[in-house]
């Protein structure tokens, strides 16, 4: 049978989405195989602490490299640059790699072909592991590109590995947002299981990944975490639910003992494990047809 995947998402940072991964790690402690899919920030190992076995390099993405000679510093290039990545010095012309995109103007107009487009390090891929599972997890360079790609490749290697242990699943902290890393992490999923909180912005946020739900065919439960700071956004959220379909899974009480246990990079203990098996049993419920 193919593992279920199940990938938890937020509208934005800060909901309780990685808090809410950790604690379904640990009651699927050995039947799952984890998956940090936020390249951009993880922060999943903080909880789950792994031990890396493997560190792969991700190549993505091309940026210009001028060769000089054969460069003349006839400025070509740097007037044809949209992005104003490359400047002229003395010795011929510069290229800012932070500035340049990798679109290739500069290689084709250089009339020496001294500017070459090269593949360049974007980050690092991680295979660990944790205490309850593998974890493939990555981390991006600082304006990385390609994060989408990033999270592809997580995906693939999760999957391999549990197709190859023969885990019933896979648990991926998907980003944050509906944005291309987002969408990467949500397409083929057995479930989105949607983290929100009850504000204006959790309900913004909610309505808009229900959409992007809707159109890839991913089905989606939903978690109210720390639903008692607010009931009336609480019940805005329920109603919201309740329009497009979509059951609410769990509710979570806000609790102080599990800010102090996050702040200590612990799973929180404090929230009852009745919670964590609803909402397991919801997830149960919703991908049984798998």
């Amino acid at each position: 049978m193919r593992p279920r995947e199940i990938a938890v998402v937020s509208g934005k940072g800060g909901t309780g989405k990685t808090t809410v991964t950790a604690m379904l790690a640990r009651a699927l402690s050995e039947r799952c195989v984890i998956c940090d899919a936020d390249v951009d920030a993880p922060d999943l190992w903080i909880l789950l602490k792994p031990v890396v076995q493997r560190e792969d390099l991700f190549v993505g993405g091309h940026k210009a490299q001028v060769n000089t000679p054969p460069c003349d510093g006839c400025g070509l290039c740097s007037r044809h640059c949209r992005f104003k990545a490359i400047t002229m010095t003395p010795s011929g012309a510069h290229v800012d790699p932070t500035a340049c995109e990798g679109c290739g103007v500069c290689s084709i107009l250089c009339p020496k072909g001294a500017v070459e487009l090269l593949r360049t390090k974007q980050g690092h891929v991680f295979e660990s592991q944790t205490s309850f599972g593998p974890m493939f997890h990555a981390k991006l360079n600082p304006g990385g590109e390609n994060s989408g790609r990033l999270v592809q490749i997580l995906r693939e290697r999760a999957r391999k590995s549990a197709g190859e242990l023969r885990k019933e699943w896979i648990l991926l902290d998907g980003p944050p947002g509906i944005a291309c890393p987002a969408i990467s992490a949500l397409t083929g999923a057995s479930l989105g299981l949607i983290i929100t909180e009850p504000s204006k912005s959790g309900l913004h946020d909610l309505l808009r990944l229900l959409e992007v739900t809707r159109q890839l065919r991913v089905p989606s439960g939903v978690v109210i975490n720390r639903w008692d700071l607010s009931q009336e956004g609480s019940n805005r959220i329920r109603q919201a639910c309740e329009d497009t379909g979509t059951p609410v899974l769990a509710e979570i009480p806000f609790q102080e003992e599990v800010v102090r246990d996050l702040s200590m990079g612990n799973i929180p203990s404090s929230i009852p494990q009745e919670l964590v098996d609803q909402i397991l049993q919801g997830i149960q419920r919703i991908t049984q047809g798998e």
